[in-house]
C-alpha cells in the first residue's frame, strides 16, 4: 500500500516548505507552499491534535466520537523555532515540526524519543469517490508493541499485523478474520517502557499496518475525510487509556442488575417456553436477573410490535417475570419492514426519515422481514422520533432493556453486505455518502436507542446493547463481541477481544457464552462461563438451532459449575460495581491486560491468556480440553491462590492446578476483596452485612468499595457510598484504616473481615484506638475472622 515505489505510481502529494504560521490560544497552525495547512491543538499537556488540510481549507470540524464534556486545559504552552524546525513545548511534551515537510517527532520532556513520522502526511486525489486518500507513515522504534482497536479476534499484540475498520455483519467469524462488527481506529504503542495512543478520528474505511508490509514502518490510512487524529502520551498506559476514554466519554453509571448473568437465545418463544427457562434459574438456584426476546417475539419481525399469539398479554408477562427478579430485555433492529399497514413504516414515509440512494428512492434491503426501509441515524430529528417509539415498550409494558442488533448496517443478499456506497445521509447537518457514515451507523442506531430507553425508564438508569460499534459509543450502550463459535478457538477469542475493548475505551463488553454457532460440550460450556462471569457483560446467548444452552443442557455436573461460578460473580458485585466508578469516573478499563498491569516487564508483552479482573484479581482461563490446570504467568508482586489462600511469589511461569470446576484465579496481596451474599437476582435480598476478605501484604495498600441504591440518580447528588481502605502490613501487626464520603445510607451495620494469610497470632484489637476484647467483635480463630461496625476508622491487630 504505502511503499515508496506505489506511491510515486499513485501519485501522492507531500506538504512542502512552510511559508505561513499563526497562533490561536491553543491552536496552532502551520501552512505550507502548496497549500497544505497543519492545525495543531493543545487539548492537555499530553494529549495533542494533528489536523491536516489540503487545498488550503478544512472541512466542518464534527465529530461523533469526540465527548464535548471532557476534560480539557494544559498548563504550559511555548513555541520556539529556529531555521529548520519548530518547537511546540508542553509541561510534557516537545514537539518537532521540520519546516520544509510537516514532518513531525515528539519527545518526552527529558528529551526521550517517543513517536516519529517517517514519510508523516500524505494524500492522493481519490478519482472513485472525490476528495482525499489521506495517510500517514511513521517509524516504528526499537521493540515497539502495539494494542488496541477494539474487537480484533487476533492476538493481542498487533506487530506484524494489517487491519481495517468496517463494521461488518461476520456471522460465526474466525480467528485472525478481519473486518468484523466495531470500528475503533485507536491504537496504544509502548516503546521503551513508555506508552502513548493514536487516535484516528475519521469514520472512513480506515487501516492500520503495525511493520507488516515495512518491518520499521507503522502507518494508517483512510479512504476519504481527514488526516484527523490526537496523539495521547502516558508514559504509562493507564496514563494513555484514560485519557482517549476521557477524549471520547464514559457511560453512566448502570443499574446493577446489569451486571448480574443474564440468559439468551434465538429464541425464546411462546410465553409459555419464556416461563419455563425462567422457572428454571429459580429451582436450580443458579441466579440469573436478564431474559432475553429475540426477533420471534415481534409480529412478523417488525419493530415495536408483538406476535400475540406467542405473547398475547407482554404487559402481564414482562410483569410475571419481574416479581420473580427477571428484567425483560428485547431486541430492535434497523430494519423497518415495507407494510402500508404497519405504523412505524407509514411514519418513516410520511416525515422522510428513511435513508435514500444518490438518485432519489428510498434505500431498499432485505434483512429478517423481507424488503425493508432503513431510518437515517444521523438525522437528529430522526434519532427524536425513534427515541420516541419506545415508549410501549419501556413505560407501558415494563421492557427494562434493549438490544440492537443488525446494525452495521447488516443487509442480506447483497455484496459488501450493507448499504452501496451512494446511499446518503443527514450526519447532523454535513450530509455525506454511506463510506462516511457507515462505520457510526450502529453507534447512531444506539444513541437514539439509549435516549428513548432512558427517557421512558426514567426514574431508573437505561440499559443498551450493540452489535456494532464506533469509538465514542460507550457513551450511550454496551455492547457484545457478535455471532462467534462453540469451539475452543473461540474462547481462546473471547478472552482476546474483551481484553482488547476494554483498553479501547469500551469496558462493559463480554461474549456470547458457550458460542452463538454451533454446539458447545458439557466441559467448554463450563470453561466458557468460568472465564464469562469475570467479563463486564455476562450473557450466555446462542442461535438454537443446534440444540440448547442453557446451564442446565448439559449434565449435572455442568449445572453445579454454572451455579458455582454464576454465584461468584453475584458475591463479586460490588467489587464489579466498585469498578464500574472507577471507569466512569477515570475511564480505568475493568479489564486489563498484563501489558496494561505492568508494560515494564518484558514478559507481559506478548502475554494473551492472564488478565487483571479490577485491580486486585488475576484470572487465566482454561483454553484446551481436558485439562487438570496449566501453566501461566504471574505478574511480578506476592499473590494469593484464591481457592486454597496459598501465598505465591510472581514474576515467572507456573503449574497452577485446576480441574474441571476450577479457573487459575488469584488475589492480589494488601487486597481487601467485598463480597455480598448469594442472591438469585440482584436486589432479592437486604443486604445485612458485607464481608470483606482481607489479604494480608507487607507495605501499605488501598482498596476502595463504592455502593449506592443500585439503580436511579440519586448517585448524581453524592447520595453514595465509597469507602477507600487503606492497609499497613507489617510482622507483628496490622492496621486497616477506612474514609467514607457520600451520603448514602448501607442497609448493612457490619463488616465480617475475613483475616487470610495472617503472619502472626493476635493478641491485641484496637477498634478506633480501644482496645477491645475479642468477644466484642465476635472473633472466630478458625475462620481468622471478626465483626465489626461498618463505619470504623482504624482497626488495628497486633500479635507475637
Amino acid at each position: 500500500m504505502i511503499t515508496n515505489t506505489e506511491l510515486q505510481q499513485k501519485g501522492n502529494q507531500f506538504p512542502n516548505k512552510v511559508v505561513d504560521f499563526k497562533k490561536d490560544a491553543d491552536i496552532l497552525y502551520f501552512t505550507t507552499e502548496n497549500e497544505v495547512i497543519l492545525q495543531l491543538t493543545v487539548l492537555r499537556d499530553s494529549v495533542i491534535r494533528f489536523r491536516f488540510g489540503t487545498g488550503g481549507v478544512f472541512e466542518p470540524d464534527f465529530s461523533y466520537a469526540i465527548d464535548e464534556d471532557g476534560i480539557r486545559g494544559y498548563n504550559h504552552l511555548e513555541l520556539e523555532e529556529d531555521d529548520a524546525y519548530y518547537f511546540v513545548h508542553t509541561a510534557k511534551l516537545k514537539i518537532r515540526i521540520e519546516k520544509n515537510s510537516l514532518q513531525t517527532s515528539i519527545f518526552d520532556i527529558e528529551g526521550n524519543l517517543i513517536n516519529e513520522d517517517e514519510l508523516g502526511f500524505h494524500f492522493e486525489e481519490s478519482f472513485e469517490y472525490g476528495g482525499n486518500i489521506v495517510k500517514m507513515s511513521k517509524k516504528a522504534q526499537h521493540a515497539e508493541s502495539y494494542y488496541g482497536l477494539g474487537d480484533k479476534p487476533m492476538h493481542s499484540n498487533l506487530r506484524g499485523k494489517r487491519v481495517h475498520n468496517w463494521a461488518t455483519d461476520q456471522y460465526a467469524f474466525g480467528k485472525d478474520q478481519d473486518p468484523i462488527y466495531k470500528s475503533v481506529p485507536f491504537y496504544i504503542g509502548l516503546t521503551q517502557k513508555r506508552a502513548y495512543g493514536i487516535f484516528f478520528d475519521n469514520t472512513f474505511k480506515t487501516f492500520f499496518d503495525f511493520c507488516q508490509e515495512r518491518m520499521g514502518v507503522t502507518s494508517f490510512w483512510a479512504q476519504g475525510g481527514e488526516m484527523n487524529y490526537y496523539f495521547i502520551y502516558g508514559p504509562e498506559m493507564a496514563d494513555v487509556v484514560g485519557s482517549y476514554t476521557n477524549l471520547t466519554g464514559v457511560p453512566e453509571l448502570p443499574p446493577l442488575w446489569a451486571l448480574g448473568y443474564h440468559q439468551c437465545k434465538w429464541s425464546y418463544f411462546p410465553e409459555s417456553n419464556v416461563k419455563e427457562v425462567a422457572n428454571k434459574f429459580r429451582e436450580l438456584k443458579i441466579p440469573c436477573d436478564g431474559i432475553y426476546l429475540d426477533i420471534d417475539y415481534m409480529d412478523g419481525w417488525r419493530c415495536f410490535t408483538w406476535n400475540k399469539d406467542y405473547f398475547p398479554d407482554p404487559k402481564r408477562m414482562v410483569k410475571e417475570l419481574a416479581d420473580d427478579g427477571f428484567k425483560t430485555v428485547v431486541i430492535i433492529d434497523p430494519g423497518i419492514k415495507i407494510d402500508k399497514d404497519y405504523w412505524v413504516y407509514q411514519e418513516g414515509i410520511e416525515n422522510d426519515y428513511f435513508c435514500k440512494r444518490a438518485d432519489g428512492p428510498y434505500m431498499k434491503g432485505k434483512v429478517w422481514p423481507g424488503e425493508c426501509n432503513f431510518p437515517d441515524y444521523t438525522n437528529p430529528e430522526v434519532r427524536d422520533w425513534w427515541a420516541g417509539l419506545f415508549k410501549e415498550l419501556i413505560q407501558e409494558v415494563g421492557v427494562k432493556g434493549v438490544w440492537n442488533d443488525m446494525n452495521e448496517p447488516a443487509v442480506m443478499e447483497v455484496p459488501g453486505k450493507t448499504f452501496p456506497a451512494d446511499v446518503r445521509h443527514n450526519y447532523d447537518g454535513h450530509p455525506c455518502s454511506h463510506n462516511k457514515a457507515h462505520n457510526i451507523y450502529g453507534t447512531q442506531m444506539a444513541r437514539a436507542t439509549y435516549e428513548g430507553v432512558k427517557k421512558f425508564a426514567y426514574p431508573k438508569r437505561p440499559f443498551v446493547i450493540t452489535r456494532s460499534a464506533y469509538s465514542g459509543a460507550q457513551r450511550y450502550t454496551s455492547s457484545w463481541t457478535g455471532d462467534n463459535i462453540a469451539s475452543w478457538e473461540h474462547l481462546w477469542v473471547a478472552n482476546i477481544q474483551v481484553q482488547r475493548m476494554c483498553i479501547s475505551g469500551m469496558s462493559f463488553t463480554g461474549t456470547d457464552i458457550g458460542g452463538f454457532a454451533e454446539q458447545p460440550t458439557g466441559e467448554l460450556y463450563a470453561r466458557w462461563i468460568q472465564l464469562g462471569v469475570f467479563h463486564p457483560f455476562c450473557r450466555t446467548h446462542s442461535s438454537g438451532h443446534h440444540g440448547d444452552q442453557e446451564p442446565w443442557t448439559f449434565d449435572e455436573g455442568v449445572t453445579d459449575i454454572a451455579r458455582k461460578f454464576i454465584s461468584l460473580r453475584y458475591r463479586l458485585l460490588p467489587y464489579l460495581y466498585t469498578m464500574f466508578y472507577e471507569y466512569i469516573k477515570k475511564g480505568t478499563p475493568l479489564l486489563k491486560p498484563l501489558v496494561y498491569f505492568d508494560q515494564e516487564d518484558a514478559q507481559t508483552h506478548y502475554r494473551t491468556d492472564e488478565f487483571i479482573f479490577g485491580h486486585h484479581i488475576l484470572v487465566c482461563p482454561i483454553l484446551e480440553p481436558n485439562a487438570k490446570g496449566r501453566r501461566m504467568y504471574v505478574p511480578r508482586g506476592e499473590w494469593y491462590n484464591y481457592w486454597t489462600k496459598t501465598p505465591v511469589k510472581g514474576g515467572k511461569e507456573q503449574w497452577v492446578d485446576a480441574d474441571i470446576d476450577e479457573i487459575p484465579m488469584f488475589v492480589k496481596e494488601g487486597t481487601i476483596l467485598p463480597k455480598y451474599p448469594i442472591q438469585q437476582y440482584v436486589g432479592e435480598l437486604e443486604i445485612e452485612q458485607v464481608e470483606l476478605e482481607v489479604y494480608y501484604g507487607l507495605g501499605k495498600n488501598a482498596s476502595k468499595l463504592y455502593e449506592d441504591a443500585q439503580d436511579g440518580y440519586d448517585y448524581k447528588k453524592d447520595r453514595y457510598s465509597y469507602r477507600t481502605f487503606k492497609m499497613v502490613g507489617r510482622e507483628k501487626d496490622w492496621i486497616i484504616q477506612q474514609h467514607k464520603r457520600g451520603d448514602f445510607i448501607t442497609t448493612y451495620d457490619t463488616f465480617r473481615i475475613h483475616l487470610i494469610g495472617l503472619p502472626f497470632e493476635i493478641t491485641t484489637i484496637e477498634l478506633d484506638n480501644e482496645v477491645i476484647s475479642m468477644e466484642d467483635v465476635q472473633f472466630d480463630p478458625k475462620a481468622c475472622a471478626l465483626i465489626i461496625k461498618k463505619d470504623f476508622t482504624e482497626l488495628h491487630l497486633s500479635g507475637i
